[in-house]
């Protein structure tokens, strides 16, 4: 029998994940995402203009910035533009929602315009990257369709949906979703970003105490298909919303 999980989940089952549509009143799409305690903000604002190497190439963009708020931890963390620049971590998981988002995106199907996702972490307890990358799709689709509804575009410029989600090594067995409890005490841990086809968008994978071999890499690859597959079907789900 495997070893009991801090949440008592069984090792392939999520949190309580919930995304909540149009949580921010004035962006052209937002997503109020929450895997379990961790609840993230993801706001997309569309923006006249793209960066200087992409015009007249008729081409748009799509970015990312991220953000933790100073009391979504348990202590209060200062505030990175008091400290004078954002963190390495930060740049680091804002460039992967970038890159993620970018994966799944028809580039030239909405002109030179740059669409911006804002994630702010208002409460972490672990998996916030992967939260933000499965909350902002939901945030884009959304600004894209608003746009589609004034007539700017005439079809929605995502080839399908993208997710991610964490595996690990818990007490030598492989389990979905770390919470913070079991991510500080994993033998080994990865985030999956994919889409709902089941292609690799990113993988980050680290082992903390020793090196993990291809088979445990494989159940965790495992668990992530079906993690983000589950994934998949709630953004669709809280998608369904907007043509109702």
């Amino acid at each position: 029998m495997p070893p009991s999980r801090p949440s008592g989940r069984a090792p392939d089952a999520l949190r309580a994940i919930a995304l909540e549509l149009g949580y921010a009143k004035h962006a052209e799409g937002s997503c109020l995402v929450k895997f379990g305690d961790t609840h993230v903000l993801c706001t997309a604002s569309v923006e006249e203009g793209v960066p200087p190497f992409l015009k007249n190439t008729g081409k748009g963009w799509v970015t990312a910035e991220y953000g933790m708020l100073p009391r979504s931890t348990h202590t209060r963390t200062q505030r990175e533009a008091a400290k004078g620049g954002q963190s390495g971590r930060t740049q680091e998981i804002q460039r992967l929602i970038g890159r993620a988002l970018r994966a799944v995106t028809n580039m030239t199907g909405f002109g030179e315009v740059q669409v911006r996702l804002d994630c702010d972490v208002l409460q972490a307890d672990g998996g916030t990257r992967t939260a933000s990358v499965t909350g902002s799709y939901v945030a884009l689709y959304q600004a894209f369709h608003k746009m589609k509804t004034m007539g700017v575009i005439g079809k929605i410029p995502l080839r399908e949906n993208v997710a991610a989600v964490s595996c690990g090594l818990y007490k030598g067995v492989a389990v979905l979703d770390l919470d913070y409890a079991e991510d500080s005490n994993a033998q080994a841990d990865a985030n999956f970003v994919l889409t709902a086809s089941g292609k690799i968008v990113e993988v980050q994978g680290t082992a903390e105490h020793h090196p993990f071999e291809d088979a445990e890499f494989t159940a965790l690859m495992t668990l992530a298909k079906k993690g983000v597959a589950d994934l998949v079907i709630m953004q669709n789900l809280a998608l369904a919303k907007l043509s109702a």
